[in-house]
């Protein structure tokens, strides 16, 4: 099966091609169930790669497969290669997994949209290069599949284009992550110039004999790390470039769910602990820098949900504080707890994505939390399914949030020093997360219904006939408000409910994945991630056992479910037993004025300083490149009038010139 992992990219490939060339002829739904088809293949396939790992010992579980010479230039001979290992398998049996089950999700989510088949023509171009970003050998393959990821990202949000905020939510993500695909390329720079090849394995290497004869420096090192450290940040939403993430959400549901929630912004996480040995051999100021900007993102973005009235909304900022997380951990050396989170996070975040999106297909369209509520006996599935995903993310046991999150903070607190501030700003951003998400499910799910005057019976009946027809445009929703009547909100059809399920089941046993050593679980279910990646990432509990945090870690995690559980308790007597009036600030409400702020800045001081630029680079630049030109020309013009092409005009200057000659030898030199 490791020969031909080639097969997991080449059946999206297929599926993409095939809908491309037929999809206006398959329509709905089979260039839909096409789509699925091809990614369940690539899961098949990477099911089948894990396996054959598997079965190797731990120290060989690394597999390249070359397909052919790239870039043969010169000094620079790249392959188009792709690496098996226990890394790239667990990031490809999650994307290819969960991808599929969007992608049932989808084909009913956009049932009767006009562009049904470019929708999937879209997603299985996106599993493409979410597939060929992980396999990459080297860093320039998986800087193709980067870009892949960030041009589908465009063309999904902005899916709906004919909306102004949906085509400029594409454009800011397109542009806000061109910052980071500068960092990402300067690495790639500075990595060839220091080993002349961008092979992950050779980089690696390399940082690991840093201080060693041959070796590359600290110095280079530090500056790889910072550079792919600015890629993370563009790709994984971090502050100071998180700001296309909330705005992503005008793309469809399913959109949200699969490329800013369970892969895509994953991507970041993904590179840095590929790189782990680079950012190990940097500065360990770098480090630091990492668990820092991760810990004040988390803790930024969780305020922000906190205010948030969007369903949508409410799950972007989370999105964004729970990546905050992975790059805490990230940034404590805590690679195996970093993809651990982000196994469990794409599990109980798709899962709330894709409630919300059930939630809203069921309301007609509606995306207002103040508009819903007592919406459990009426799609008494989706809201099971999302409490359980509430409870994931909230840190509760034994739901999988908890076991990741609280790996996270182990780890964090037992580094020491700064770690101590760092482990309490992480507690407070996972009480807020408790918070923020207990008052989405009271004001969703529970409470009183607000529902009731959207629409009349007549117009109810428009709407679920529409909603059949047209699909459900969350980012274009019907005005529906302020009617006469009643409508009932209804539950989500099977293939909708599916996904939900298995996904809710994921989110309640993924725990299991990475249980640790408490003395009343057995040793051969505790570690089994870490044992599995091992051959990649080396740190793992066994380093901080003699810590004062690793001796306590039963007591921490006895702490973390306290602050889970006063999260939601302070919820509940605030949203549902309205025991205090709710605080939510307005500048919560518009993000702390972060987005607004580099608003004005653009259309300010930013855009003249862009203009200054522009007429320098008109002006001095290209002035004086055009003045050389001009005055070439003119000396040319001039030169070009002594060739006259008259013979007696030569013979003249001939004349001349011996003359010259003469009087030079016979008075200057005294020949005579």
């Amino acid at each position: 099966m490791l020969d031909v992992i080639w097969l997991i990219p080449a059946f999206p490939l297929l599926g993409f091609l095939t809908i491309l060339v037929f999809g206006r002829r398959l329509g709905e739904p089979k260039s839909g169930y096409l789509a699925s088809a091809a990614v369940l293949a690539s899961f098949v396939v990477s099911v089948g790669a894990y396996f054959a790992l598997l079965d190797m010992p731990s120290e060989e579980r690394h597999h390249v497969v070359d397909l052919f010479s790239w870039v043969p230039v010169g000094d620079l001979q790249i392959e188009m290669a792709f690496l098996a290992d226990p890394l790239s398998i667990t990031m490809l049996l999650f994307v290819t997994g969960i991808a599929f089950l969007i992608h049932l999700f989808a084909v009913g989510y956009m049932h009767g949209d006009p562009k049904f088949s470019k929708f999937f023509l879209y997603l299985n171009l996106f599993v493409l290069s979410m597939t060929v970003l992980v396999l990459g050998d080297n860093l320039l393959v998986t800087f193709l599949g980067w870009e892949g990821v960030g041009t589908c990202s465009y063309l999904l949000i902005s899916f709906w284009h004919t909306s102004d905020a949906n085509a400029s939510a594409g454009k800011k993500a397109f542009i806000t992550n061109r910052v980071g695909d500068w960092g990402f390329m300067l690495a790639m720079f500075l990595g060839f110039s220091a080993i002349g090849s961008v092979n992950y394995l050779q980089l690696n290497e390399a940082a690991a004999a840093v201080g060693q004869p041959g070796a590359i420096s600290q110095a280079t090192a530090t500056g790889i790390a910072l550079f792919l450290f600015v890629g993370a940040v563009g790709k994984s939403a971090q502050l100071p470039l998180y700001v296309w993430l909330p705005d992503a959400m005008a793309g469809p549901t399913p959109v949200s769910a699969l490329i800013h929630a369970a892969t895509m912004v994953t991507a970041g996480v993904f590179l840095m602990t590929r790189m782990n040995p680079m950012v190990a051999a940097a500065a360990p100021e770098v480090a630091t820098l990492i668990a820092w900007i991760g810990a004040i993102t988390a803790l930024f973005a969780a305020t922000i949900a906190i205010a948030q009235t969007d369903i949508k909304k409410v799950l972007a900022y989370s999105t964004v504080s729970q990546l905050g997380y992975m790059f805490l951990a990230v940034g404590s050396g805590a690679y195996v707890a970093a993809i651990f989170h982000m196994l469990t996070h794409a599990f109980f975040k798709a899962l709330l994505f894709l409630g919300s999106g059930s939630v809203i297909h069921g309301m007609h369209h509606e995306q207002d939390m103040r508009l819903m509520g007592a919406l459990r006996k009426l799609m008494p599935v989706t809201a099971i399914t999302f409490i359980i995903g509430w409870l994931a993310i909230a840190g509760v046991p034994p739901f999988a949030g908890f076991w990741s999150k609280d790996e996270i903070l182990l780890f964090t607190l037992a580094k020491g020093g700064s770690g101590t501030i760092l482990y309490v700003i992480g507690l407070v951003a996972a009480i807020l997360t408790a918070f923020y998400m207990t008052r989405q499910v009271i004001m969703v799910f529970f409470g009183e219904a607000r529902w009731g005057s959207h629409a009349n019976e007549s117009e109810a009946a428009h709407l679920d006939e529409s909603t059949d027809d047209a699909g459900d445009h969350d980012a274009a929703p019907v005005e529906t408000h302020g009617a006469h009547g009643e409508f009932k909100p209804h539950e989500s059809p099977p293939i909708m409910l599916f996904p939900l399920v298995v996904l809710a089941t994921l989110s309640v046993v993924g725990g299991l994945l990475q249980l640790p050593g408490f003395g009343f679980i057995p040793d051969q279910w505790q570690g089994k991630l870490e044992h599995w990646l091992e051959p990649v990432v080396f740190l793992g509990e066994n380093h901080i056992t003699d810590t004062t945090a690793y001796q306590n870690k039963g007591w921490l995690a006895l702490l973390a479910t306290a602050c889970a559980l006063a999260g939601i308790i302070g919820a509940y007597l605030i949203y549902a037993k309205k025991k205090a009036k709710p605080i939510e600030p307005k500048i919560l409400l518009e993000g702390w004025k972060y987005d607004a702020a580099i608003a004005a800045f653009m259309g300010g001081p930013g855009r003249k300083a862009f203009e200054a630029a522009a007429w320098f680079d008109r002006h001095i630049v290209d002035g004086a490149v055009n003045g050389i030109a001009r005055v070439v020309g003119s000396s040319g013009g001039e030169v070009r009038k002594v060739q006259s092409g008259y013979v007696r005009s030569y013979a003249a200057v001939i004349g001349v010139g011996v003359l010259a000659l003469l009087v030079w030898f016979v008075i200057f030199r005294g020949v005579l």
